[in-house]
């Protein structure tokens, strides 16, 4: 979109608030905006005089071709609409979080009589409370077994009744209070909980407190051994709390955020102090940061994080001054349920050191990732270098195609396709096949059908004349068969060389690099070479190689489970090689139902009448 047909658009753009989407020529929204006025707003973007813009906002304006307004009463609800577009579009040209999955929290089912503590990745209005989000689902099962050492909470999904005969292993070992036998009450298993909301909000003093009132209630009524397990309990705690760093006597609850930069990127760190006290702290990586200034970078950061954050603190600490601070407050203070809420850029002092600490680690965790991105990558570099060297390839192969087949005595079969490039899995690229033409077990033939069918449309496409589509119309070439591999792995020998060789002579493909992993030796099979090639056990390129023979099996037979799911029990019975219908009828008299023979263990269906082990095996394979 030139000035001149922005002029044209321009008495139509509302004066009023609201967010606009800015889409190139195929329609993809590129950027999302905010504005009080949105006329104004688009209208700079336009300007003759905007030539201090950065380089960001030319290619973005070079590359819009339309733009969509949504006007909204007011702009707190144009800021929420605009983060909730973000997520949607995840538009290139915007400052966003880097990982696409959602972060996950830490849920208490408070909805429930008895609450349960677990992982989720997606917080709904369901009574329950959540704590996050985390940016390591690890570190997220760490602290849960901790909490459960020191408040043993359940973690089985059985209907409480305090009427079970006996409890669960986990009650033995002071891993549950057993509420499932009555052991406690659902009010002190409550209270149990609500200590667990205590101690991840900070709040270990009142805690403490609680259970020192018990200990000491509970000795003076000579109950010494309770109050013997509280004093246990209360070490416990206090261990744990002795590691978080007191950082404020005046007990305030703020976050800490700062950020490092570097070639597009940036790394947020974010301290968490909670009743003056550092329990804990997060990164969170931004993308589509070239040539935007701190502001931006920060104010585009607090918009995306707290709308996910479980908690937002009365005050939020900055490296740098926003904008927009005021309808961020407002926006926040709705968030945090009509309570203040303050953002601060500190001068001097503790809070200020606290922002200058929060940089350090955004800078240290900055380094420590593009190191970590560095040896992956070198390690990627020498795997595909290894693989060329030992393979006689002229170049690396970038792109790695690995097939494989799964199925039982020939029932269910499928057949995979995984793609690596540059020794990275591409799961968009992956590819799954039912066995249509070959019957029963042979893996040779299946094999050529899968690659017959990989391969025969992509040299279709090409056969066509120029300009020509040779596909009728509403199929295209599937995008992933449009690329030809450098390298085609399988799983097996000699033999199964053999088979893809033929294919790929069919189609005159066979100038393709093609190789065989077979697992027992871990050794490789290439065309022409009656050896194999053995490479070194710590070889980068043989652990490339095993990841993409692996992959493809794993792909393979999880699709051979779906189809056999599908195909139902009894109609697999029916394709058991050797088990006719004698052996049908005798086996459903035996156990009188689908089910049950599926339940039954190999000595089980071999005592049947007329059952072999051999046979009984056979079955188990297949619906076991």
């Amino acid at each position: 979109m030139n000035r001149q047909e922005f002029k044209e658009r321009y008495p139509a753009i509302p004066t009023k608030p609201g967010v606009y989407l800015m889409k190139d020529a195929q329609g993809e929204v590129i950027y999302v905006g905010k504005a009080v006025n949105l006329r104004n707003r688009v209208r700079s973007y336009f300007h003759a005089s905007s030539t201090d813009y950065t380089g960001k906002v030319h290619r973005l304006v070079h590359e819009i071709a339309d733009i969509e307004f949504i006007v909204t009463d007011s702009e707190v609800e144009a800021l929420i609409l605009e983060c909730n577009l973000i997520k949607k579009h995840r538009p290139r040209f915007n400052v966003r979080l880097k990982d696409d999955k959602r972060y996950p929290y830490i849920k208490i089912s408070w909805q429930d009589d008895y609450p349960r503590v677990f992982i989720t990745r997606q917080m709904v209005h369901d009574g329950g409370k959540y704590y996050g989000p985390y940016t390591s689902v690890s570190a997220v099962h760490q602290t849960l077994d901790l909490l459960r050492k020191l408040f043993p909470y359940l973690t089985c999904k059985r209907k409480i009744t305090g009427h079970d005969e006996r409890p669960c292993l986990y009650y033995h070992i002071k891993r549950c209070l057993g509420p499932c036998i009555g052991a406690v009450s659902k009010e002190e298993y409550q209270a149990m909980i609500q200590r667990i909301c205590l101690f991840l909000e900070g709040k270990t003093e009142e805690i403490v407190a609680d259970l020192r009132a018990q200990m000491q209630d509970a000795a003076a009524q000579l109950q010494f051994e309770k109050a013997a397990e509280l004093r246990d309990h209360i070490r416990a705690i206090e261990h744990v709390t002795e590691r978080q760093k007191i950082i404020s006597m005046a007990a305030e609850d703020q976050d800490v955020i700062a950020f490092a930069r570097d070639d597009g990127l940036a790394c947020v760190q974010v301290f968490f102090i909670r009743q003056g006290k550092l329990i804990g702290r997060e990164y969170f990586l931004l993308t589509g940061t070239a040539g935007e200034d701190d502001r931006e970078i920060v104010a585009s950061f607090l918009k995306q994080f707290y709308d996910e954050a479980a908690y937002v603190p009365p005050e939020i600490l900055l490296p740098t001054a926003v904008e927009e601070s005021p309808v961020i407050e407002e926006w926040l203070r709705a968030r945090r349920g009509g309570s203040k809420v303050t953002l601060r850029v500190p001068r001097r002092g503790q809070k200020r050191e606290l922002v200058r600490m929060a940089a350090e680690n955004a800078v240290e965790t900055l380094i420590h990732l593009r190191a970590q991105w560095e040896a992956d990558e070198t390690r990627h570099t020498m795997a595909l270098t290894e693989l060329q060297e030992a393979l006689g390839l002229s170049a690396a192969p970038v792109r790695i195609e690995g097939y494989d087949i799964s199925n039982i005595q020939g029932t269910a079969a499928t057949g995979s396709m995984v793609v690596f490039v540059k020794g990275v899995p591409r799961k968009s690229d992956y590819r799954r096949f039912r066995i249509r033409t070959v019957p029963g077990a042979d893996d040779y033939a299946m094999m050529q059908e899968v690659l017959r069918r990989r391969f025969k449309r992509v040299v279709e496409a090409g056969e066509g004349a120029e300009g020509e589509d040779v596909f009728p119309p509403g199929k295209k070439l599937d995008e992933s068969f449009a690329v030809l591999p450098d390298l085609i792995l399988i799983d097996g020998g000699k033999g199964q060389l053999n088979a893809v060789q033929e294919v790929l002579q069919e189609y005159g493909l066979d100038n393709l690099a093609v190789a065989s992993l077979a697992k027992k030796r871990e050794e490789i099979f290439v065309p022409g070479q009656p050896d194999p090639i053995v490479l070194p056990r710590d070889s980068q390129g043989l652990y490339l190689a095993q990841r993409v023979r692996d992959e493809a099996h794993r792909f393979a037979v999880d699709y051979h489970r779906t189809v056999r799911r599908k195909k139902g029990l009894a109609s697999q019975l029916e394709e058991v090689p050797g088990v006719g219908p004698k052996r049908r009828q005798a086996l459903l008299q035996h156990f009188g139902s689908i089910e049950a023979i599926r339940q039954a263990s190999v000595d089980e269906l071999a005592a049947v009448p007329g059952m072999t082990r051999k046979i009984a095996e056979r079955v188990k394979d297949t619906i076991g």
